[in-house]
């Protein structure tokens, strides 16, 4: 079968880009012919506040990836349709995840089905996104109209789906596949020394791009509690800053936090990744809001332990008692269920929970949702 991917891919960095990465291998393990169709211009300067868009990294030799569509030049759009239309690929996959580029990969989406042979989907990270700006509702319908089925990684999107009118296409909730491109994990002391971290204290790790709804600030009001200050651990804040890091700093020095943190906030390359994942004790996610997320994924493949918020589709992911905890996105919530897991020992229990829970997260699954809903 041949398949086209579009969205995020080298030379385009982060989390979309891992994912689409790892999507085209599988495809290419099952036997199929795949190629990347990626992004030229993502995001004009307004919309992304981080330091580049860019990976420094050399790209993936084994990946056919074609850089050629640009999110707002019209033109693009139309070249990239009339080539699918041309070439008349079986499968083309879109990740959506934000309305801004509705217009952009709707209509290269109306352009590849104008050949009547080819079947378009959407692995649609969310529908309703997590900083809501005027116009979302059309754009997103846009996009949505052009598609033959979808692939939703939350059982709270799929529900968005229908609730925006489109319960009537074929849509099937499949849970986000593990990060297994970070490589084999690493024990504990060997993680901490490649870090330069010392080994006689313990580690939380906030992991990923630091936004508003990731609920950071919650994370440091909970450190706060006097006592997680009694107890020889320290939490590792690691990634990029989307967004103004004042307010942050602010609850810092307000709660004299500074001693108890351990900062990498640049972003984070994929050959350290496993470092810091096999460092931490516990992975928390202090989410206000969210559908799904990769840094869950990227725990169970390195067998951490994890706290999460009740919020939108992580609790689906995450065994509360099994592989850590669920809990209200309130910082006293979050410092309750840290004094736990010290206190009583959790790790290594939580650890098995997550090796056993792990072997359900397959990118044969994924592939298998993206076929049927197409009608392959």
């Amino acid at each position: 079968m041949k398949v086209v991917i579009i969205g995020p891919a080298y030379p385009l960095r982060g989390g979309l880009a891992t994912y689409n990465e790892r999507l085209a291998r599988a495809f290419h393990a099952a036997g199929d012919e795949v190629r990347i169709v990626t992004f030229s211009l993502q995001y004009p300067n307004f919309l992304f506040p981080g330091q580049t868009q860019f990976s420094t990294e050399p790209g993936p030799p084994d990946l056919d990836i074609a850089v050629s569509l640009n999110s707002v030049n019209p033109f693009s759009w139309w070249a990239v349709g009339r080539r699918l239309r041309r070439e008349r690929p079986d499968l083309v996959v879109f990740r959506f995840w934000l309305p801004f580029m509705g217009p952009a990969l709707g209509t290269v989406a109306r352009l590849a089905r104008g050949n009547g042979h080819t079947r378009v989907v959407a692995i649609t990270d969310n529908v309703i996104p997590h900083e809501k700006r005027p116009g979302d509702g059309p754009l997103t319908r846009y996009f949505l109209s052009a598609c033959d089925g979808f692939v939703t990684m939350s059982r709270a999107v799929l529900a968005d789906l229908q609730r925006l009118g489109f319960g009537r296409k074929p849509a099937q909730y499949r849970p986000h596949p593990l990060y297994d491109n970070f490589g084999a994990p690493k024990p504990k002391a060997a993680a901490l020394a490649a870090l330069g971290l010392p080994a006689d204290v313990g580690y939380l790790l906030f992991f990923g791009f630091i936004r508003a709804y990731k609920g950071l600030d919650i994370l440091l009001e909970a450190w706060a509690d006097p006592r997680l200050g009694a107890l020889p651990v320290k939490l590792v804040i690691a990634g990029e800053f989307y967004e103004d890091a004042a307010p942050y700093e602010a609850l810092i020095q307000k709660y004299q936090l500074e001693s108890r943190l351990v900062r990498a906030t640049d972003f984070i390359p994929n050959e350290q990744v496993v470092n810091y994942f096999c460092a931490a004790d516990l992975v928390v996610q202090p989410y206000k809001h969210a559908t799904q997320s990769g840094v869950s994924q990227v725990a169970y493949h390195f067998g951490r332990p994890m706290l999460v918020t009740d919020v939108g589709g992580l609790a689906e992911l995450i065994p509360d008692g099994v592989v850590g905890y669920v809990v209200p996105p309130t910082p006293g919530a979050l410092a309750d269920a840290l004094v736990d897991f010290y206190a009583n020992h959790r790790e290594e229990t939580f650890a098995a929970g997550v090796r056993q829970e792990a072997k359900k997260f397959s990118w044969d699954v994924m592939l298998g949702a993206l076929k049927e809903v197409a009608g392959l």
